[in-house]
């Protein structure tokens, strides 16, 4: 019985923003994860999978809706360590997604408090389990990518404001891009393998990018006016605290390496904010400078200009 094959990451039609904030956050699992939010039908689950699959020794672990708190982060036998002194763990789902991508299908309807534990480990790359004055913790650096139908019930704000990264995807509206998704989706099922061979090059060559990408993401620099470009930006759009600041700095380093650079440029910080802030506004999205994404663009460009 052969495996199943997963649809290749490189043979996606568009969806440049998903893919991007993907591969940014399997680059720095740090960035705290991304939540893509669509319509049923725009490939968020499979792009998530296949993007495991051109990683070396990294697997997509499932946290289904319905998981408990023990599920997810683990148990403490509380009588063994009474009785013999020592702890005995029990891992859970979140062990199990150590160096791995922890997907959260419709995570929207998970318990807060479930959602809570996640982006807390998400953050910290640790797992922290207490019972009864006795605890234990592990690694846990994941890559936490969660997705939804916001059609049926959103997060809510002081959640939503702790993912790394927001991106919004929708079906294609160009023809000649949806007649490809079309073509390309119906020749995978009539013959995966050699389908999937087509896109062998090109998936080696971005598992290569992602990996030096890596390599290189300690080493990328920043400057005093770019921490400063960061601060008008979060000020002008009225963000509340200093999270959005934080997160356009960590994701415009990312950014950079995955582009090759060795310090993180203006251009690299415009592209982070679009991902880090659309989802932290206090307000709805400019309802007092413009009603779209063109809206907050003008606005990064504007605090950018000086640099």
């Amino acid at each position: 019985m052969t495996d199943k094959k997963i649809y290749p990451f490189s043979a996606i039609v568009g969806q440049e923003q998903m893919k991007t904030a993907l591969i940014l956050n399997v680059v720095n699992p740090r960035l705290g994860g991304v939540l893509i939010r669509g319509e049923k039908g725009t490939a968020k689950s499979t792009a998530v999978r296949a993007l495991a699959e051109i990683l070396p020794d990294t697997r997509v672990v499932d946290l289904p809706v319905s998981a408990t708190e023990d599920r997810v982060a683990g148990t403490l036998d509380i009588e063994y360590a009474l009785q013999h002194g020592e702890k005995r763990f029990e891992p859970g789902i979140l062990a199990q997604a150590d160096k791995n991508i922890l997907y959260v299908d419709e995570v929207n309807l998970l318990d807060d408090h479930i959602v809570d534990i996640l982006l807390d480990s998400a953050a910290m790359g640790v797992n922290t389990v207490e019972r009864e004055g006795i605890s234990y913790s592990h690694p846990a650096r994941f890559t936490l990518v969660g997705t939804m139908n916001p059609e049926e019930g959103d997060l809510r704000p002081q959640l939503l404001d702790r993912f790394g990264l927001v991106v919004e995807v929708a079906g294609e509206e160009d023809v000649s891009n949806r007649v490809e998704v079309i073509r390309r989706r119906l020749d995978f099922e009539a013959d995966p393998e050699s389908f999937t061979a087509r896109y062998a090059k090109a998936q080696e060559e971005l598992s290569a990018q992602i990996q030096a990408a890596r390599e290189r993401l300690p080493m990328v620099a920043f400057s005093d006016p770019i921490l400063e470009a960061a601060a008008r930006i979060s000020i002008r759009l009225g963000v509340d605290g200093h999270r959005a600041d934080i997160g356009m700095i960590k994701t415009a380093v990312t950014h950079a390496a995955w582009m090759g650079r060795a310090e993180a440029g203006p251009e690299d910080l415009a592209r982070a904010a679009v991902f880090v802030l659309p989802h932290r506004l206090r307000r709805r999205p400019f309802e007092e400078e413009a009603a779209d994404r063109q809206g907050l663009e003008a606005i990064i460009q504007e605090c950018l200009s000086d640099i």
